[in-house]
């Protein structure tokens, strides 16, 4: 491996830093993005049960805004009725559209870095590509000046400027392949999360609406 990269040259060292970094987001994701810690399937029903006979305590509102992503939307919602016990529904719903937002805005943190990665990748290698093909073009005229013949230049320059060329290409599409495909998965779940929210935050709204009255 280490041989590659040395035949490789300089160039591809962005690559390897970018595809560094595009891994660690990946995880990152994949461990952020569960479904338990983003919208779990008995959580509304759990809230609504709990807050049949009145609004929850402090304590109770607190373990749910950090039970997942969406329990800091309910919690948003009990806060606003405890904060105002008249409030409208435009303003119930005013609150959890903005809780909302704000989890929307941690769902999809990283993904534009994922997407600049993906973009970037293969702008580097052509970077190293277009390199190496200034190092053959350097190595057919090393000797002789303007008046070269090709095929005079050094061998082993000619080669690593073919190696240049070849091993950035490769590895700046096997940086941007991955993280394009990741990124148009994560962006498919976080829609999908943000779908389910806003039918929960719906029908949320109108149990607060219940409680209120």
């Amino acid at each position: 491996m280490f041989s590659i990269i040395q035949a490789a040259g300089w160039p591809i060292w962005p690559l390897i830093a970018c595809s560094v970094i595009g891994l660690a987001l990946i995880i990152e994701r994949f461990i952020s993005l569960k479904t338990d810690k983003v919208l779990p399937p008995q959580l509304l029903d759990e809230a609504i049960m709990v807050s049949r006979a009145g609004l929850p305590g402090t304590e109770v509102v607190s373990q749910l805004e950090q039970n997942s992503a969406f329990g800091e939307v309910l919690a948003s919602g009990f806060r606003t009725l405890v904060n105002n016990p008249r409030a409208s529904d435009d303003d119930l719903r005013s609150n959890l559209e903005g809780a909302g937002r704000l989890v929307a805005a941690k769902l999809q943190r990283y993904l534009g870095a994922i997407a600049t990665i993906a973009s970037a990748a293969p702008l580097l290698g052509l970077l190293g590509t277009v390199i190496g093909m200034i190092e053959i073009f350097g190595s057919q005229g090393a000797e002789g000046g303007m008046g070269a013949v090709p095929g005079a230049g050094d061998p082993t320059r000619l080669a690593h400027g073919i190696s240049i060329a070849l091993y950035n290409t490769a590895f700046g599409l096997m940086v941007a392949i991955p993280a394009l495909i990741f990124w148009r998965y994560f962006r498919a779940r976080v829609d999908a999360y943000l779908l389910g929210m806003e039918v929960a935050a719906e029908r949320f709204a109108r149990h607060l609406a219940t409680l209120r009255k």
